[in-house]
């Protein structure tokens, strides 16, 4: 029997849930259809979604029809609980996106559109409520205008020519049968549905049960199964707890087969290795203990207790971050006799379970903030929480969620070493692509710090949401890399770590400059042409963009960003000056530098100095007493050398006054000189300094002091590699290795002079019998040649790990294995184009100096 993932979707009130009860009665499941409003709905069974008469959780059904068994996944309508629709698609294998015939596409149903669009998710479309004069025609015009012109009534049959006509119109091996005798195949439409290129619709009546049994046939027709792979893997994608209070994993069995007693392991964000004591098939509130899962099954699990939502099990990698994420922010406020703390780890719980709470803890103002999608939500979250915990609480009004990153590399040094403790970590916070998150990572020798340090760092910086220095607001977009660290042998503790490693956090980020981050929204509006002024002007003062209006009839469409806090009410006033024929249609595009930073910097009013549960500034210890170092001084008095980090507000007036120092010093230097000309010709014994013309300053924000430059920095050059790696020596080395070898170091003398960096050339020697290698400077660079049984990777290897302790080393190669050994040393790869590209531009530097004498 093939097993088929489906989910159904829509905006609320569409009869997405009337829809699932019709096709649970027409396949044999359930005996009796239930009705939302008359609250006994066998998938809606929750007592809150019964009184409210709305889906909230997401449910599962399995009904079998035909030779088909389909896991029915129904998810919430209302756009308060969307997350938790989201969280489903990862483990779907075909999705039933519900249409009210009467009302159209909304506001919600285009969200969902793009979403399963991301997903990549093949589509069936039900269009219900048709038994209230709806006008299909329309309603399939909607669709192609609004959504694709694959969206095809499959009502239809075979002997209609303009059906089979659309369907090759959509596809390529269609129309090719199409054309061929007039056919079109079943298997080909099955693989242009999983294609995304055809989108079956239906027509009928969810609540008489008016196209239902068609639909099904449709559906057992048209989907196939998925082919899974032999090896286990899994997709989580909910955590939940039974009525005895039972933690739930809910996942999707995606390669191999799941047993009871089977050992699992985390390998992404948690190392957690766990058995499974219970497998569980849900239809509905019931459930049938199983003792195998199978490929295509979706089951919950028991025993389980450190996964989450969206974590990848075995050879399933974990899903990508969603799209839509809380955005409003709460206070929550609690009732005399409450323990703010007791009620903060009751509510850890619920975060586990709904990925879209973000429960926040504010210790300066000893505060619960909550984060949600809107006020349904809040209603729902009270009424939760008095149920499970027995605790009354209120929300004050909601502010916007912000989030902090950083503009550019720092190093964030931490220093705790109060009488008898010990600890210093060093860490590279540098910032990552926009919706990335927080990445961590270790390059780090255990020569200097054990494993086992390394990975308690690691712990501690991933335990807890550190907050930034400008509004005390969660950070993102950042990754962080453990570069060094120091423990005692006799007095470091795993505390000394922890305080250690957070102070490097805030050190790094009073450092950096720090950039507020907001969110946006991605809004499509369509309003009547008459309105299309107001509109606009109304979208710039809001701080939004948009582009070209495009008309369509007596309806405008405008497209474009714009930043949630300006926008959140904004359908309210759509509504009044379009007289309630305008709508307006939002989806979180993610988060982009504030449009007000400064006032919002005001009105919130974080001091990160007087924040003492998160202290920047570290603990040294003198004659047997602890002092505090604030932060802006750690680098003159840690105990390990910093990095180099290029942060120069001048670069491009340093670039040329490097070359212009280097042209100076070649006219007193005969040898340079000789070198030089042959790259650039003849120059004068003295050239006049050159000036840079640049524009007057911008005024930065938030400036910050910068990192202590430490160490000199080394460049170690595989010769053999570059020479072969680069078109101009690979030619001369065809017929003459000597003129490619001299050629190369004519340009790295060059290049050197330039970088002002000490630069080691090595070149292979191993297979020369009896040698046993050499040194020799060679104007300003350090030429090697190997010794017998050593390759120049070897030395290479082992120079980097006698420098690069207190250097910056970089290494230029093109050898793959070369790279895994240099950064286990903590040096940097600089590949053979990006040396070139290097070279290029102190050559292209040197000759604007030349050409303006």
């Amino acid at each position: 029997m093939n097993r088929v993932v489906i989910g159904i979707l829509a905006h609320v009130d569409s009869g997405k849930t009337t829809l699932s009860e019709g096709m649970l009665y027409s396949a044999g499941e359930i005996r009796k259809i239930g009705r939302v409003d008359h609250g006994d709905a066998f998938l809606d069974s929750h007592e809150i979604e019964r009184d409210k008469g709305i889906t909230i959780f997401s449910k599962q059904a399995v009904m079998r029809f035909r030779d088909t068994e389909f896991t029915l996944l129904d998810t919430p309508g209302h756009v308060d609980f969307s997350t938790e629709m989201e969280r489903t698609l990862s483990v779907l294998d075909y999705a039933i996106l519900v249409i009210s015939g009467t009302d159209g596409i909304q506001n919600h149903t285009e969200t969902l559109w793009r979403l399963l669009a991301r997903y990549n998710v093949p589509t069936f479309i039900f269009v219900n409520k048709m038994d209230l004069n709806a006008d299909r025609n329309a309603v399939l015009d909607e669709l192609h205008t609004r959504f694709s012109d694959g969206c095809i009534d499959f009502t239809q049959n075979y002997e209609n020519e303009d059906f089979r006509e659309s369907l090759a119109m959509c596809d390529e091996s269609i129309m090719n049968t199409f054309l061929a005798d007039g056919t079109v195949k079943n298997q080909d439409i099955r693989n242009a549905v999983v294609q995304r290129k055809i989108f079956p619709c239906y027509f009928g009546s969810a609540l008489k049960m008016e196209g239902v049994s068609e639909f099904l046939e449709g559906l057992e027709l048209y989907t196939r199964q998925i082919i899974y792979d032999d090896k286990f893997g899994a997709k989580v994608f909910k955590i939940a707890e039974d009525e005895q209070g039972t933690r739930l994993t809910y996942m999707k069995i995606t390669g191999g087969t799941l047993k009871v007693k089977t050992l699992l392991k985390g390998n992404k964000k948690n190392e957690w290795s766990e058995k499974v004591n219970q497998i569980r098939i849900y239809s509905g509130a019931k459930f049938q203990a199983v003792d195998e899962a199978f490929p295509g099954t979706v089951c919950a699990v028991t025993g389980l207790t450190q996964t989450y939502s969206g974590e990848g099990i075995g050879c399933e990698p974990d899903s990508k971050n969603a799209v839509l994420e809380p955005v409003l922010t709460y206070r929550m406020e609690l009732t005399d006799g409450i323990d703010v703390h007791t009620a903060l780890t009751e509510l850890r719980h619920l975060e586990d379970e709904d990925p879209q709470l973000h429960i926040i803890w504010n210790e300066q103002l000893q505060e619960i903030h909550v984060q949600v999608m809107g006020e349904v939500q809040l209603e729902v979250l009270k009424r939760i929480i008095k149920e499970r915990f027995g605790i009354d609480i209120e929300f004050s009004h909601g502010g916007i969620a912000y989030r902090e990153t950083i503009a550019a590399p720092v190093e964030g040094v931490g220093h705790y070493e109060p009488l008898r403790h010990y600890a210093e970590v060093h860490l590279l916070m540098e910032p990552t692509e926009k919706g990335s998150g927080m990445q961590f990572a270790v390059n780090c020798s255990e020569d200097s710090l054990d494993r086992n340090w390394q990975r308690l760092i690691l712990t501690h910086l991933k335990e807890k949401a550190h907050i930034g220095v400008l509004t005390g607001s969660p950070i993102t977009d950042m990754k962080i890399t453990l570069i060094a660290g120091r423990a005692h042998q006799k007095h470091t503790e795993g505390g000394d770590f922890r305080q250690a490693t957070y102070r490097a956090v805030r050190q790094g980020l009073k450092m950096a400059e720090s950039v507020l981050l907001e969110p946006w929204y991605e809004f499509h509006l369509e309003i009547p042409t008459e309105n299309v002024g107001r509109a606009m002007t109304d979208i710039q003062q809001m701080g939004g963009t948009f582009s070209q209006p495009e008309t369509i009839g007596d309806m405008t469409r405008i497209s474009g960003s714009a930043p949630v806090a300006t926008m959140r009410d904004y359908q309210m006033d759509v509504t009044g000056y379009t007289h309630g024929k305008g709508r307006l249609n939002c989806i979180l595009s993610g988060y982009e530098p504030c449009h007000n930073t400064e006032e919002v910097i005001a009105e919130i009013g974080y001091d990160s100095e007087t924040d003492i549960e998160n202290p920047a500034d570290s603990v040294f210890c003198s004659h047997g007493a602890g002092f505090v170092v604030k932060w802006d001084k750690v680098y003159d008095h840690m105990h390990i050398d910093g990095i180099k980090l290029d942060q120069d507000d001048d670069e491009e007036e340093n670039v040329y006054q490097r070359a212009n120092d280097y042209i100076n010093m070649v006219a007193d230097d005969n040898e340079l000189m000789q070198i030089f000309e042959r790259t650039y010709g003849p120059v004068r014994r003295k050239v006049a300094s050159y000036t840079v013309k640049k524009s007057a300053p911008e005024q930065k924000k938030h400036q910050k002091s910068k990192p202590v430059k430490l160490g000199d920095e080394y460049l170690l050059v595989d010769g053999y590699n570059i020479i072969f790696a680069w078109d101009e020596l690979k030619e001369l080395a065809k017929d003459n290795l000597n003129m490619a070898r001299d050629r190369l170091i004519d340009i790295l003398c060059n290049y050197q002079g330039f970088k002002q960096c000490n630069l080691i050339l090595v070149f292979d020697a191993y297979k020369v019998k009896g040698n046993v290698g050499s040194a020799e400077k060679i104007h300003n660079i350090n030429v090697v040649y190997t010794k017998e049984a050593e390759t120049a990777d070897m030395y290479i290897e082992k120079i980097t790990h006698e420098i690069g302790k207190k250097h910056r080393v970089r290494v230029a190669t093109s050898d793959n294995l070369e790279q895994i050994i240099i950064l286990g040393n903590g040096a940097t790869r600089l590949s053979a184009n990006e040396l070139l590209q290097e070279v290029k531009l102190a050559e292209k530097t040197i000759m604007d100096i030349i050409n303006s004498n």
